[in-house]
């Protein structure tokens, strides 16, 4: 058997057919239209190797419109991963290596999670931005230790996500020439063909943003496709678009082409049909030898590591401390000296006890441990001034992009959030962004992506709650703080001074297994008195900040941030009437969640029911910690325009209200 280039692409064909027909759910259109355009990519051009998925050099290949997860599971499985036909079998099912959209950490070769549509694309951006900073801090001359494509699939329902703008706005600017985009278009979507709703003329609009567009072209004429990717390659100085016109559900006889095939299996009778249309006479799941043998890329794939380690080793002979340096920062360990950092930094707070606020404390964590994570890579969505964010000796980026450590995102707080994402998931960076709280909500599903890809990413978000002031409430955060204390594996911190904020980012730094949030406040907060056993206790999450004066607490008072100097009035105050409080600090309820039983219960003992909790923000989950016959000094309406003080006393965030709701426990 001749096995063509056909042959080749109407495996992937059949494979995603029968897998969504066994799992009587899936989007078989997808897969079945860009086959053509995957089988030139990965035989051609997608330098990679199936047994070492994490190999440093490898290109980075994202499939943006991650519904057709079956056109993925079936390029691992044909190309040789450790991707067996009965997980192909196993399609959407639990427990499964091949779930409904790819998800980063559960198959191997997948790069990222997608789904939520654009965000693969966006975070094709942040990976090919990792490689340009990567290549401009390690590569020598004759020596290009890093030297590799980020390729993007991605369809229309990318394009029409508002973070198409953003992220591919920033990939122009910065001019990142291996950055290649494969553009479905196929002109069809869920509800149907596309003219009514999407008529932008996306080639000028790429050609604006700085890209190289290239097409379009015949999706299904592989030596068309071919000859466009080789013009995307030879493109050095800017990304390029390469759009390809396919037929949605190529190759089925009565639904190609329409809005059927997208997101339904074929059917039975259809898939019988299409079998003979395309010539595949074989049974379900079954892929001749000879077209898995056209297909294996484990020898070449081997053959350009093993070429490459070559490479590497040279150039560690010849720059042993770069090439140190830089497996260092692709295994994500911190350097030498780091603790030495962290107690430098602690103890010089807690000696200088500055009044300041949370987000200038934030400033000066940042100074004393950005100079030593090479690391690091920070930036703000046009918030630096406020977010206090750069460091000094921070090197920006600025076009024609050579290197840099400090990013300018514009007002673009989701390609921020997604960038991000892409350059945590490259490896080599450990990434921070700056934004108000409020406008995390811009930001939102970028950060549930980081949460759910265990991504260490540090969100830097500052002006919490209404002591933002005169903004007014569609700038104050409410409920913000408690709907990301809802994400899983998201830690959020919201410290109450400057020391506490040195802790929470040293533990960000530290937390290799997701993202943090730091919560920082516009106004100035009062330095607390912090003892070794304190500085531990915040580490831990929550700890007793403030014991009873009679060491017999009859009651507690817990809060974060600005409103544990509150707490600690209003606890002198109780004393003066002979009421005997514990103040808890509780910066991190998802830290102090991770302690141990015993632990807890000092810090809030079960005998101790009569409780009170204050933090200006919702108050839902508080009642977590102070009992159903407890209280929450909170808010749980907007706020409303005023300097900060005004609000503050107007919503009953005085010593005074906090002393009067204890006593009415």
């Amino acid at each position: 058997m001749t096995v063509t280039r056909t042959d080749l692409a109407n495996a992937i064909r059949a494979l995603s057919m029968d897998a969504v027909q066994a799992a009587k759910s899936g989007h078989p259109g997808m897969p079945m239209g860009m086959a053509d355009i995957a089988e030139v990519l990965w035989n051609d051009f997608l330098v990679h190797n199936p047994k070492d998925p994490g190999w440093i050099n490898r290109d980075r290949f994202m499939l943006s419109n991650g519904h057709g997860s079956m056109l993925h599971y079936s390029l691992l499985h044909l190309s040789g991963y450790d991707l067996p036909i009965e997980e192909l079998k196993n399609f959407r099912q639990w427990g499964s290596k091949t779930p409904g959209h790819p998800e980063y950490g559960y198959t191997a070769g997948v790069e990222t999670t997608t789904g939520p549509l654009g965000q693969g694309l966006a975070n094709g951006v942040g990976m090919a931005l990792a490689e340009r900073l990567l290549a401009a801090r390690f590569n020598r001359p004759g020596h290009d230790v890093i030297d590799h494509h980020t390729y993007v699939f991605l369809g229309d329902g990318c394009l029409m996500e508002g973070i198409s703008h953003e992220a591919c706005s920033l990939a122009g600017t910065w001019k990142l020439g291996k950055l290649i985009c494969f553009y479905d278009d196929n002109g069809i979507s869920i509800d149907g063909h596309l003219e009514p709703w999407f008529t932008d003329d996306t080639a000028k609009r790429f050609e604006a943003y700085g890209w190289q567009v290239v097409g379009p072209v015949d999706g299904h004429d592989p030596e068309a496709i071919k000859a466009a990717t080789e013009a995307a390659r030879a493109e050095q100085h800017k990304p390029s678009l390469i759009i390809c016109k396919t037929i949605i559900g190529h190759g089925s006889p009565n639904l190609a082409g329409t809005h059927d095939c997208h997101g339904a299996p074929l059917g039975e009778n259809e898939i019988c049909l299409t079998r003979e249309n395309i010539g595949w006479p074989h049974e379900p799941f079954s892929v001749p030898e000879e077209v898995y043998a056209g297909w294996d890329a484990r020898g070449k794939g081997e053959a350009a590591q093993s070429a490459w380690n070559h490479k590497f080793k040279a150039y560690k002979e010849a720059y042993p401390e770069d090439a140190a340096e830089l497996e260092r920062r692709m295994r994500g360990e911190l350097p030498a000296g780091w603790n030495d950092t962290v107690k430098a930094l602690i103890d010089g707070l807690r000696q200088e006890k500055p009044n300041i606020a949370t987000r200038v404390a934030s400033g000066k964590a940042i100074n004393a441990i950005a100079p030593t994570l090479p690391e690091i890579v920070g930036g703000s969505a046009d918030l630096t001034p406020s977010n206090n964010t750069i460091w000094k000796g921070a090197t920006e980026l600025v076009p024609p992009l050579i290197s840099g450590n400090y990013i300018h995102y514009g007002v673009r707080e989701f390609g921020m959030a997604t960038v991000m994402n892409g350059l945590s998931l490259h490896g080599g960076f450990l990434p921070f962004g700056g934004t108000f709280l409020i406008f995390s909500d811009y930001a939102r599903n970028a950060i549930r992506m980081s949460a759910l890809m265990h991504q260490r990413v540090i969100y830097v978000l500052t002006h919490d709650s209404i002591g933002l002031g005169e903004d007014g409430p569609t700038h104050q955060p409410i409920e913000q703080v408690n709907s990301l204390r809802l994400i899983p594996n998201m830690t959020l911190w919201r410290p109450c001074d400057a020391v506490e904020t040195a802790v929470a980012w040293t533990q960000s730094v530290e937390n290799r297994k997701g993202p943090s949030c730091l919560i920082l406040s516009r106004q100035n907060l009062p330095a607390q008195n912090h003892t070794d056993e304190t500085v531990a206790g915040i580490a831990k999450g929550g700890y007793i900040l403030s014991e009873a004066a009679n060491g017999q607490p009859e009651g507690v008072i817990i809060a974060t941030g600005s409103e544990v100097a509150l707490a600690m009035g209003a606890q002198a105050k109780l004393a003066e009437q002979g009421k005997h409080v514990r103040v808890v600090s509780m910066p991190s309820l998802e830290v102090f969640e991770k302690q141990d039983a015993a632990y807890k219960e000092s810090v809030l003992p079960a005998k101790l029911t009569k409780r009170l909790a204050v933090e200006a923000g919702s108050t839902g989950l508080w009642y977590k910690y102070v009992g159903l016959n407890g209280a929450v000094v909170g808010l749980d309406r907007f706020g409303e325009s005023a300097p900060a003080p005004v609000l503050f006393d107007k919503f009953g965030f005085t010593v005074d209200n906090v002393v009067a709701r204890y006593q009415a426990l």
